[in-house]
């Protein structure tokens, strides 16, 4: 695995994360605790949690909270996971209710046990979405279904707003920290999401040893499949068990990066050292 007695990098100033506050922050805040509410904003410790509630958006994980894959940059439990709740959907929608969110970001497990791979609670979750909350604007992180082109569809037919897909990192590096999915197949995902007429995002990591030539054919690579939306962002090892971090890139190099991905013609590229996956989610919904 890696060697836990080489020192890492120290955290430097640009990583400094600022206390969450705000009116609407709070608000939401006391709704997650009075109605015991599940979302990733609180159990990933997301650093922009503060900004993201006040604008009202918020991410929810389904299929449960242990996954069959054990990617070395995750932090999600591995293992043996639990049956499906048939009243997940249900319970997702109501949160999202209650918490009175303009968009909403679903996102799960790999759930490689199941003979569909999860995507059948994923349309079932969707659908009660939209029927709770018709105004709230949909966005979907999706694992990539072993590739199967007819279970993708399946998402596709549900009609959120947004399906995303992450590559997690350049290709070279792929096999060293993705456990199963592979960087060509993911492609063909957001491929397939393209060519669907949907909105098309996929989001890296970096701090993982990539070269700056990598990032940019990393772009290539999904403009060329029809993927318009990009969101970049810094690694940060979840444990010491986890992949180190290799450095911390500055944010001038992350704005580099936002600029030339805009230039090469992606709609938006959400590019600096605290960005994940949902930042700013609502706005690509119309990318």
């Amino acid at each position: 695995m890696t060697d836990e007695t080489q020192p890492r990098p120290r955290l430097p100033r640009w990583m400094k994360m600022n206390m969450p506050k705000g009116e609407s922050y709070s608000k939401v805040k006391n709704l997650v605790g009075k109605h015991g509410l599940h979302t990733i904003c609180t159990s990933g410790n997301c650093p922009n949690i503060g900004e993201c509630w006040n604008r009202g958006t918020a991410t929810f994980m389904i299929l449960g909270e242990i996954c069959t894959r054990n990617c070395k940059f995750c932090g999600v439990k591995s293992g043996k996971p639990l049956s499906v709740d048939p009243k997940e959907p249900e319970r997702v929608a109501e949160s999202i209710k209650i918490m009175k969110l303009k968009h909403a970001v679903v996102t799960s497990v790999d759930r490689d046990d199941l003979p569909d791979l999860g995507a059948g609670a994923w349309v079932d979750t969707i659908q009660k979405i939209k029927e709770t909350n018709p105004q709230t604007k949909l966005e979907v992180l999706i694992p990539d279904f072993q590739g199967r082109t007819e279970l993708v569809q399946q998402i596709i037919h549900a009609k959120p707003k947004v399906i995303s897909h992450n590559l997690e990192t350049v290709e070279r590096l792929t096999p060293q920290i993705r456990s199963v999915a592979k960087y060509r197949q993911s492609l063909e995902v957001l491929r397939t999401i393209a060519e669907s007429g949907c909105v098309a995002k996929s989001g890296i990591m970096l701090g993982l040893g990539e070269t700056e030539d990598e990032v940019l054919q990393t772009m290539d690579d999904l403009l060329a499949v029809g993927c318009k939306v990009m969101t970049i962002g810094q690694y940060l090892a979840p444990t010491q068990q986890h992949l180190p971090i290799v450095e911390y890139i500055t944010p001038e190099q992350f704005e580099k990066y936002r600029t030339i991905g805009l230039d090469k013609g992606f709609s938006f590229v959400e590019s600096s050292p605290l960005v994940r996956s949902s930042y700013r989610a609502e706005l690509h919904a119309g990318a």
